[in-house]
């Protein structure tokens, strides 16, 4: 196999692929990118076993054939290059190395044979529709936050994708919690989306997912079956296995009866907890919210190491509540506001807080309160 290949388009392959490889892995292969040279284009593939990412790449092909090679190794190498170089890789089946020239730099790397990477088995899918790279990069940008670190949830270590029914008909909707908060975002649903099963599409894929969403004009083939999920661009292709498991009903924690509101300018409101939470040295500090008449107080008191107090204009007019949230959860929801103003919508101090961007229901979080 001999090609030539664009530093640039190179570095983009390869960067993808060797962030989907495990990094502490006992299979060898799984390690190593496979590079596959045909007609005009060069094909880039990694796995892990459960998510599978290929690149395709246009390149000048001298030698068809096929290697694979270590991801992080190649990685490191590209992007050392000089920017604009002509990239040419050259495998010496003889020796089981190929060698990588770019001017006056050239690297040898060993190789494992092509026919021992396993290539993930394609899936029936029940589910093909296209969807706008933005509106994919919303469902998963403002509910990623919320997914479950916990591995013995193992369910909740993702976000749950569905069809599901809103005000104005059904609509395409992505969920995530961990128990303590929870994101639902809505957007509208795709033609052929409608027969697609409920998927969790697992932390890593969601990370790998973003980075084929940067295109605004781009749209994104999306397959659905019950055990995989596939977005796919002209160039790249991600599958990835769903987890596992039976998603929980999440409409029974979103508060229905919720009636004292409170609106306040989104990015004051988080600069001003990030402000009075700089005292505290825990990072699940709680931080007090008192409410009063168009008045909020925020407060955090940390015996060990001092306390702090801001008082923020707000539009409220129910009657007085203190409420406690761990800082960092009312940071991140904070930050996912778009629009200008946060609304939050308060029962009583122990109850969950349901907080939305101004009147769009479509992004609805709910995050539950802490003693203080």
């Amino acid at each position: 196999m001999k090609l030539s290949i664009e530093r640039a388009t190179l570095l983009k392959a390869v960067a993808q692929a060797q962030s989907v490889v495990e990094r502490r892995n006992t299979i060898p292969i799984l390690a190593n990118v496979l590079i596959e040279a045909e007609g005009n284009e060069a094909t880039f593939r990694a796995t892990d076993l459960d998510i599978e990412v290929v690149d395709k790449a246009p390149a000048q092909v001298e030698r068809a054939g096929a290697t694979t090679v270590s991801a992080v190794t190649l990685n490191e190498i590209v992007r050392k290059l000089p920017d604009g170089a002509l990239v040419t890789l050259t495998e010496d089946s003889a020796s089981g190395r190929l060698t990588i020239e770019a001017g006056r730099s050239n690297f040898s790397l060993a190789t494992l044979p092509k026919e021992d990477f396993p290539v993930m088995a394609t899936s029936d899918y029940a589910a093909n529709f296209s969807c706008p790279a933005p509106t994919l990069r919303r469902l998963f940008d403002k509910s990623k936050f919320a997914i479950s670190t916990e591995e013995t949830r193992y369910y909740l270590n993702g976000v749950y994708m569905h069809v599901s029914d809103a005000d104005g008909g059904k609509v395409l909707r992505c969920v995530a919690t961990d128990g303590h908060r929870l994101a639902r975002i809505d957007a509208e649903l795709p033609e052929g989306a409608e027969a697609m099963a409920g998927v969790i599409v697992p932390r890593k894929t969601v990370g790998e997912l973003r980075k084929l969403l940067d295109d605004d004009e781009m749209k994104i083939a999306v397959s659905v079956s019950e055990t995989k999920i596939r977005f796919a661009t002209p160039d790249i292709t991600l599958t990835s296995k769903v987890i596992d498991g039976t998603f929980p009903d999440y409409t029974r924690v979103i508060p229905q009866g919720n009636t004292r509101r409170m609106e306040v300018d989104a990015a004051e409101f988080a600069k001003a907890v990030d402000r009075v939470a700089t005292v505290s040295s825990e990072r699940s500090r709680a931080v007090k919210l008192q409410l009063d008449e168009d008045r909020l107080i925020l407060s955090v008191n940390a015996p060990d190491s001092g306390a702090a107090e801001e008082e923020l204009a707000v539009a409220y007019g129910d009657e007085r509540l203190e409420i406690g949230f761990n800082a960092k959860y009312l940071l991140e929801i904070a930050s996912q506001v778009d629009r200008e103003n946060a609304v939050f919508m308060f029962n009583s101090s122990g109850d969950p807080t349901l907080m939305r961007e101004g009147n769009d229901t479509s992004a609805v979080y709910v995050v539950m309160p802490m003693r203080v």
